[in-house]
Parts: structure tokens; C-alpha cells; sequence
């Protein structure tokens, strides 16, 4: 039998089990037959998937569990469905529920206003901006973080209707895929608190015949910074997404290291603002991972840019988590309040270089750090921003966007264009002066001070005489507005040489062509708004009605080219030390816009008093030298376009593209972990 038994084992491994079964032939009662049957178990019938049946059919149990969940969910779904209407769609959310409109409602307006090229002021079929006198707009000019989402939003304006207090409101809100949420919302009443303009980048785009969108990177590949960049991985740092300064000044150079041939990685600490879409257009690979992934990435590097004061925190990770990491870091500062050099003191000695924007910020930061005994690796250099390509090429300037249909002549002849058209969207007349303030409205850029100055220029002196300012004023600073005056005679004089019949325009206070002045302030929806500024801002206006029809906002944008061609005077009402910098500053003098400057900061190094533009003093103090310098300008069209071309000339020599990669060059060169000599053998490293 044992000697059967192994034989018919043998016949199994032997592929016996396959010729026994397999055909009809064989009888049931047959002993290999058997033997099989004998030998399964129920482990072997659970695989074939019998025995998995028979053990549900033994444990009832299981038919009772689940008809009791299934009546817990019938009854919850029968009991909400009742609870919440008869709809299907109401019920699950999509429609008919008013509690659910409010909800909405309530989220509609803690979104921010921010800036898009498809918000264009609520217009009435004419492409000019409607004025309603028994309307109010919501426009959100502040930042928020209460409400925090993950979810990417595809960018779009909603416009409603809807009543309050039985008075009819037109309500813009716009929504942007990285906002996070808003903090407050304000009633613009048009006849109140000004007009909403703008922007105009679908205008630039027709009268140009030209977008910026048609380039990615302006690079001159045979030039010195391209050679050194090529094949080199850099990871830049952005502290925000705002479309200010810094954040648009470290995406400009990301653009131009892409274009030159450089694998670029951004790290950005808060994706507050507009500028992530613009990034992703760019192809500007941005790093989710604000730790783990972007210390890996970054000790890959060969150098990391870290963009703003606020980047401290990050800089401070990376060393604890990669000591060496020091040696890599190129630190851009671009701010220059004692708050951010405190943020940031305890790693200013540990980077292996310190970059600022002017000589004047660099002294102020190398005494706070002589007052803290901080002693620096190395001096730091100076870097200020430029004028970029796409700028420069609106604006006339030779740069290497320029085509044989596109020479710096004809794009000067297109810019006339450009303002004839913005200044029309506005309704000004060519003898109105439109003075421009753009950036984010908070204290330090002095949006309010400046209204005040305006205010004083309408109410103190509605005929021009400045009689009244000139007996508010100290005698110091009656002295040097004389002698600015005796200057800016001269200077009128040498611009009339060319043009006879200027002479019989400068000066004088007889003639009755109608004047007016218009403030355009910008950027309506940036996140670095300060609400509680902004209110006061409202209720300065509200109480002074006169000058509110003056008052003009435009949302926060990229495209602004239209802006500076448009605008006439440009101020730089900086508080407290000053202006780092100002890329506003060259910006608008490379339109030929002469510019108002507090006396403090960078903005000293850039304007040049009585050639370039005219200084007042900060604080409240200058509100009077203020009003007095706008009231001459507005006086004074020719020696405004002295100034706006003189200023125009400095950009061409100091404040291009070119001026400012040249001392990037020995920036990064000190930086790269190798040697530049052997950059060219570094393809694929």
C-alpha cells in the first residue's frame, strides 16, 4: 500500500495528475481519484475560493452587522435629506440652499483683489471707465492669512450685483490660484474714495504690437555672465510671491540664468501674491518642500541666492541641517529697517557674502552690525537693481530685444502711442499732470503723506500763487527753494534754447490754460498692503471729497509699461530711512518721468536734485515741500521734460540689464564652489 501511495505521489510530480484528470474517461471510483479527494483541506479549498463561501455561510453573524450598518446609513441619509430640502443637488451642496449662498458669501469677501491682466475696471461697453454715483465697489486692498488653502484656484474676476441696506453695490472680487485667503474687505465708493483703473496690459499688447510674454529670457549667450552661469545649478530663495520688488527681481534674474544655460531650483517661503502663475509660465521650477527637499537640493548646488532679509529663517534650517552650507549662500538684501536687520543679525556672519543695493543701505547695515559686534566673512558687495529688457525696449532704450521693425526709434514713436491711449482710458487732457506712486501701500512708502501734500497743493493755493505755502515754510527751507528756483530757471532757459516758443511758457502765473493734477497709486490687492494704513488712507479721503476726484488706484501688476508711459511725475515718498533702492525710481526715469524723492536711502544715489528730480523731507515735515515741488512741476511742463530726460540719460549709463549682471559676475564668481576656469567641463555634473 505505502509503496502505491508513493508511486502515485511519484505519478504527481511526474505529471500523472494532469493525464488522470484530464480526460472524461476516467471513473469516479478510480483510487488515484480518491486519493486526491482524500487529500484536500480546507486551506487548499479556501485558495480555490470554496472554502472563503462556506465560512461566511457559517458565521451569520456577519449578515447581521451589516444589515445594521445599512440601516444606520439609510436612516442618517433619510433624517439629513429631510433636514437639509428635497433636492438632491440642494443636499449635496450645489445648488438652492441659501445657508450655503452666505457661507460663500462670507469667503467672497475675505479674497483678495489681486493683480490680473484680465481685471479691467468696470467698464460700460466704450472701453472708458464708468463712474457710478449710487454705487459701491469692494475692493480689497490689504493682505490675510485666515483662511488657509491647498487647493490650486484657476484665476478668474466675478462681478455680482446684489443689495445692501437697499442701495444697489457692484462687488469685484478676483481670485488667485496661490491666494490664501483675505483679511478684509472695503466699500470703494467711486465719488468717495476714487476711480479703479486699469491695468492695461490687453492695451500695451495692441498698440505695441509686442507682449513680453513672447520671451523668456533676454540672455546674451556670448557675454561674461552667461559663460560663467552655463551648466551651473543655483537655487534661488523668494521670501513671497508679491509682485514687488524683490520677489519680481529674483524671478527676472531666475529668467536670465534659465536662458543662459543654468538648471535653476526656487524655494519659496510663503506663496503669498500673483507672481506663482507668472513663475510657471516662465518654466521656473519651483520646490514644494520648503525642508528636507530643498536642503538636498540646495547642498547640490553651486550656489544659493537668498533674495530678502525674511529668508533668514530658511538660511538658519539649511546651516543646522548642512553646516557647510554657509559657504554657499549669496544673501541679495533688499531691505533696510532695523526690524529686518534684528531678524536676521544671528546669520549674517555665517553666509559667505552679503549683497545690498546701495552704499547708503550697506553703511547702515555695517554699523548695526559694528553695534551688535557681528564681524562678516567677507565685505559686502553692491548689486542694485536694473531696468529690465522688456522695459527698456517700451521705453525707447537700446537693450536686445530690439529688431531691425523694432529699433529703440520706432519703439519711442510706439510709446507716444501707448500714452495718447492710456492717458485717453483715463480722461486726461494733455495740459493734466499725472503723478504716480506704485507700490505696495503701507506707512514706509508714504501714500498718505503724499495725498495730504496734494491736498495742500488744491485747498491752500487753488490759483497757483504758492503765497501760502511760502509763509508756512521755515527760512531754512524758504532759502534752498529759492535757490532751487534760480537753478531750475537755468535749466528751463538751456531746454528753451532748442524751442523759442517755450519761453513764453515757463513762469507764468497769467496764463489761464485749465491745469489739473491726478494721483494713480498703486498696487490695489498686494499682500503686502497694510490694512489699518489703508483704512486711514479711506477715511482721509472721505473727509476731503474734492480731492478724491483726483484720486485714481490700479491693481497690483507685472505690466506697467503703460503706467510710466502715461504718467508725467513720479514719487518716491519713502518713510523712515528711506528707500532702499527704488526700482521704481530708475524705472520710471527711464521713461523720461521726472521723480520726487524723500531726502534719505538709496534714492539719494540714484536722483539728482535739480537735474533729475527734487527732494523733500520726510515725515509730515515735508508735506509743505511736497505740495511746493508738485505745484512747480504742474507749473512748469518744460522743465519737467528737462529733468525726465537728463534722468533718462543716467539709466542709459548706470541702471540697465548689462550695468547690473557686469557686477553680478564677480559676485558669483567669488561664490561658485569651483573654480570658473572649469565650468565648461561641468555638463551633467
Amino acid at each position: 500500500m505505502e509503496e502505491s501511495v508513493s508511486k502515485g505521489a511519484s505519478s504527481l510530480r511526474q505529471g500523472g495528475f494532469k493525464s488522470s484528470l484530464s480526460g472524461r474517461s476516467t471513473p469516479r471510483n478510480f483510487p488515484t481519484f480518491r486519493r486526491l479527494i482524500s487529500s484536500w483541506t480546507p486551506r487548499k479549498e479556501a485558495r480555490n475560493g470554496t472554502g472563503g463561501i462556506q465560512w461566511f455561510r457559517s458565521n451569520r453573524s456577519v449578515y447581521l452587522l451589516l444589515l445594521i450598518s445599512f440601516w444606520a446609513y439609510l436612516g442618517f441619509y433619510f433624517q439629513s435629506w429631510w433636514a437639509h430640502g428635497h433636492s438632491k443637488e440642494e443636499f449635496l451642496g450645489f445648488s438652492g440652499d441659501p445657508r450655503n449662498k452666505l457661507v460663500d458669501a462670507e469667503l467672497n469677501t475675505r479674497r483678495d483683489l489681486l493683480a490680473d491682466d484680465s481685471l479691467v475696471a468696470v467698464r460700460n461697453g466704450t472701453n472708458k471707465p464708468q463712474v457710478y454715483s449710487d454705487r459701491k465697489f469692494d475692493v480689497i486692498l490689504a493682505k490675510g492669512n485666515n483662511i488657509s488653502s491647498r487647493k490650486k484656484r484657476s484665476q478668474r474676476a466675478r462681478f455680482s450685483l446684489h443689495k445692501m441696506h437697499g442701495k444697489p453695490k457692484a462687488t469685484i472680487n478676483m481670485e488667485n490660484g496661490d491666494a490664501e485667503g483675505q483679511e478684509q474687505a472695503f466699500l470703494l465708493k467711486n465719488s468717495t474714495y476714487g476711480s479703479l483703473v486699469g491695468p492695461f496690459g490687453s492695451l500695451e499688447d495692441r498698440v505695441l504690437e509686442w507682449s513680453p510674454e513672447k520671451r523668456f529670457g533676454t540672455c546674451d549667450r556670448k557675454g561674461e555672465f552667461a559663460r560663467l552661469v552655463r551648466y551651473r545649478r543655483l537655487v534661488l530663495v523668494f521670501h513671497e510671491l508679491s509682485m514687488t520688488g524683490a520677489p519680481i527681481s529674483m524671478m527676472e534674474l531666475a529668467t536670465e540664468l534659465l536662458s543662459c544655460g543654468a538648471t535653476i531650483s526656487a524655494v519659496v517661503l510663503s506663496k503669498k501674491g500673483g507672481l506663482m502663475s507668472e513663475l510657471a509660465r516662465r518654466r521656473i521650477k519651483v520646490i514644494e518642500d520648503r525642508a528636507d527637499l530643498s536642503f538636498k537640493t540646495a547642498m547640490k548646488a553651486d550656489l544659493v541666492i537668498a533674495g530678502s532679509a525674511v529668508c533668514a529663517s530658511w538660511i538658519d534650517q539649511y546651516i543646522a541641517h548642512f553646516p557647510a552650507g554657509g559657504s554657499q549662500i549669496a544673501w541679495w538684501i533688499m531691505e533696510n529697517r532695523r526690524e529686518y536687520f534684528d531678524r536676521s543679525k544671528h546669520v549674517l556672519h555665517r553666509v559667505k557674502m552679503l549683497m545690498f543695493l546701495s552704499e547708503l543701505q550697506s553703511k547702515q547695515w555695517l554699523n548695526w552690525c559694528q553695534e551688535e559686534n557681528i564681524k562678516l566673512r567677507s565685505q559686502p558687495s553692491i548689486v542694485p537693481l536694473a531696468v529690465n529688457d522688456e522695459l527698456a525696449f517700451v521705453a525707447g532704450i537700446p537693450c536686445s530685444l530690439n529688431t531691425p521693425l523694432a529699433s529703440p526709434e520706432k519703439m519711442i514713436e510706439k510709446r507716444r502711442l501707448l500714452r495718447d491711449a492710456v492717458r485717453k482710458e483715463l480722461g486726461l487732457k494733455d495740459s493734466d499732470m499725472l503723478v504716480m506712486s506704485l507700490s505696495s501701500i503701507n506707512a514706509g512708502k508714504g501714500q498718505l503723506l503724499l495725498l495730504e501734500s496734494v491736498n495742500l497743493m488744491i485747498d491752500q493755493d487753488p490759483l497757483g500763487t504758492g503765497s501760502q505755502v511760502k509763509k508756512t515754510l521755515d527760512i531754512r527751507l524758504d532759502e534752498s527753494a529759492l535757490a532751487r528756483k534760480h537753478h531750475l530757471r537755468g535749466l528751463v532757459k538751456k531746454s528753451c534754447n532748442a524751442d523759442a516758443s517755450c519761453t513764453n511758457l515757463v513762469f507764468d502765473s497769467r496764463r489761464k490754460q485749465e491745469q489739473a493734477v491726478k494721483i494713480l497709486i498703486g498696487s490695489v490687492g498686494s499682500k503686502s498692503n497694510k490694512v489699518p494704513y489703508v483704512e486711514a488712507i479711506l477715511r482721509f479721503l472721505s473727509q476731503h471729497p474734492k480731492l478724491s476726484e483726483s484720486v485714481l488706484w490700479t491693481p497690483a501688476t507685472t505690466r506697467v509699461s503703460s503706467l510710466y508711459a502715461a504718467a508725467d511725475v513720479y514719487v518716491m515718498n519713502s518713510q523712515g530711512v528711506g528707500e532702499t533702492f527704488g526700482r521704481v525710481t530708475v524705472e520710471a526715469m527711464a521713461f523720461g518721468v521726472p521723480v520726487l524723492g524723500t531726502d534719505g536711502g538709496g534714492t539719494k544715489e540714484i536722483v539728482e536734485q535739480n537735474v533729475s528730480g527734487l527732494f523733500h523731507p520726510m515725515g509730515r515735515a515735508g508735506n509743505w515741500v511736497l505740495a511746493e515741488n508738485l505745484r512747480y512741476m504742474l507749473k512748469n511742463p518744460t522743465a519737467r521734460k528737462q529733468m525726465g530726460k537728463d534722468g533718462r540719460k543716467k539709466v542709459g549709463k548706470q541702471y540697465l540689464k548689462r550695468h547690473m549682471y557686469g557686477r553680478l559676475v564677480e559676485v558669483l564668481t567669488r561664490g561658485m564652489r569651483r573654480q570658473v576656469a572649469s565650468s565648461r567641463s561641468l555638463i551633467g555634473f
